[in-house]
């Protein structure tokens, strides 16, 4: 059976002061769509399996969020986290819970907070993704076609026998990855080819994501080893409160990725975001004449242009003689910031 793990434990730090430590981005209608980001990858996950087979990892202190976004989802198939770890023992909590159950599961993993623009197309590439890993040992990641030069992003290298203008498989081999290169790396890998983002959307077997953490993380096998007796019991997040934040605090790109060698990638195009920052929001919002993107019913903008603007829908606002700015006002707060300065939100939030 496909199973799909959505990852909702970050706190969205540079989307401040639309997303806070108590109701981060993921919880949050960023779009204007009437739909929150995790109800929105919950939407398009959910042609892959039945309701039954969503998780959703998140930290303790959001699971009552969880619960009032995603009511249809079983309660105990929300996990929650008692601290912060990073993705790879995030990953190992879902995979071991998910083994108990259902022993030959294939798993999607994907973050709550990432947009895609192209769903049909998106549910395409997952399913054929689902199809190549299905009883195999291999591991799936998702690339993008890379459109700008984008530092704020990993890169994924396939194979140079790959490279070829007359090859057309939408599945290669993974030479290497590269963790957000500098703006110079980055131009040449947008115009040299066979680099591609990696959207962090992982496919797998259940039994291959547990030998390569057996292979590459034993010490974290064996912590979830011990945590499995209680799963689906009264004790198991008694005994997560114990034994989870021995875990090491690592990323699966650095504790699986970078390390296994059975590595695949699926060159795929649906229009995709990982929402990591306002510039990334404004590439994905409708822009006036002026270039101008806003979320907010109320708010007129003259003589300026190049702006993202997000505000409550009850926001009275004017903004005149603004280029390139972000705009932000939430619960009081008010954030007006050059976009190219926008990589120094997390420090320009840190007094409040």
């Amino acid at each position: 059976m496909n199973h799909v793990v959505i990852m909702a434990g970050g706190v969205g730090s540079r989307f401040w002061p639309m997303s806070t430590p108590e109701r981060p981005k993921q919880f949050i209608d960023v779009l204007g769509v009437g739909r929150t980001l995790l109800q929105l990858t919950v939407d398009r996950l959910a042609p892959l399996c039945p309701v039954q087979n969503v998780w959703v990892v998140t930290s303790v202190q959001y699971k009552q969020l969880v619960r009032e976004q995603l009511p249809e989802i079983p309660e105990s198939n929300i996990l929650l986290e008692p601290c912060m770890r990073n993705t790879a023992p995030c990953i190992a909590y879902a995979a071991w819970k998910i083994k108990k159950r259902d022993p030959e599961a294939n798993l999607v993993i994907s973050a709550a907070d990432h947009i895609v623009m192209d769903v049909n197309e998106f549910v395409r590439v997952v399913k054929k993704g689902l199809d190549f890993v299905a009883g195999a040992d291999r591991i799936l990641t998702l690339g993008m076609r890379p459109t700008r030069p984008e530092t704020g992003y990993g890169y994924i290298k396939i194979k140079s026998q790959d490279l070829s203008a007359e090859s057309c498989e939408e599945i290669r081999e993974v030479e290497g990855f590269q963790e957000k290169p500098d703006l110079e790396t980055v131009r040449k890998y947008v115009t040299g080819g066979g680099y591609y983002w990696n959207a962090g959307i992982f496919l797998w077997n259940v039994k291959t994501i547990e030998k390569a953490f057996r292979a590459n993380k034993p010490e974290m096998a064996e912590l979830f080893d011990a945590m499995e007796q209680a799963f689906y019991t009264p004790e198991e997040q008694v005994l997560l409160e114990q034994k989870f934040p021995e875990c090491e605090k690592i990323s699966i790109d650095y504790a699986i990725m970078e390390r296994a060698r059975n590595i695949f990638v699926f060159l795929a195009d649906f229009g995709w975001s990982d929402l990591g920052t306002w510039g990334s929001l404004y590439e994905q919002l409708p822009k006036d004449a002026e270039g101008n993107a806003v979320v907010g019913k109320k708010v007129s903008l003259v003589e300026s242009r190049g702006c993202v603007v997000h505000v409550p829908e009850d926001k009275k606002m004017v903004l005149q003689g603004l280029e390139d700015y972000i705009i932000v006002e939430n619960q009081g707060v008010l954030l007006i910031c050059r976009k190219a300065d926008e990589q120094r939100i997390k420090e320009f939030s840190s007094g409040f």
